[in-house]
């Protein structure tokens, strides 16, 4: 089974977060995080979390971005049980029993997203309008490399873009070496 990551790759989600997840934390989408929420009046840093932060199911932190693992039975069924302790402790769950069935629904979400290569990077951007929440999804997948003329590997880009709205998206590819400009 795969499953969502949280990963750093530079330290602005402990600058944009209220609360950043550490990396390597199984995660989730947490927009349950926001239910209720007025979220057309959230500023500052819940502001940034509702539009871009997954949430890690031990901390309850935010990160910007997740990658696609695989995740062992038993290390799924811990991080079912830490997210329901913290929806029974912390959001007012009922029981655990409830919480644990809330959690096992957050967490297989979060898996339908990993339906990709492990390595995927993927990012999420929430939206509300006419007193909704929208979710859209972007995978950015590591290239194959490729062997230059000389028999080395040739700088390409290092990852696409891809849209996960429909099946029809067409696919954005962004030059990740290329935006870093000339080396001095």
């Amino acid at each position: 089974m795969r499953l969502l990551r949280t990963i750093r790759l530079d330290p602005s989600d402990r600058f944009v977060f209220p609360v950043a997840a550490e990396p390597g934390e199984w995660a989730v989408t947490g927009t349950f995080l926001f239910w209720g929420r007025p979220i057309d009046q959230l500023e500052g840093k819940d502001r940034a979390a509702f539009r871009s932060g997954f949430v890690g199911v031990e901390s309850l932190g935010f990160s910007t971005l997740v990658v696609v693992e695989e995740i062992r039975e038993d290390e799924h069924r811990a991080a079912v049980e830490a997210l329901a302790r913290h929806i029974h402790s912390h959001l007012g769950a009922p029981t655990l029993d409830a919480a644990t069935a809330a959690a096992a629904e957050e967490l297989a979400f979060a898996a339908s997203l990993a339906d990709h290569d492990i390595g995927t990077l993927v990012a999420m951007h929430r939206l509300f309008e006419k007193g909704e929440i929208h979710e859209q999804y972007r995978t950015l997948k590591p290239r194959e490399r490729t062997l230059g003329a000389d028999g080395l590997h040739a700088q390409a880009r290092a990852f696409t873009f891809h849209e996960m709205v429909d099946d029809e998206a067409p696919e954005e590819r962004v030059d990740l070496i290329g935006m870093m400009g000339p080396k001095p």
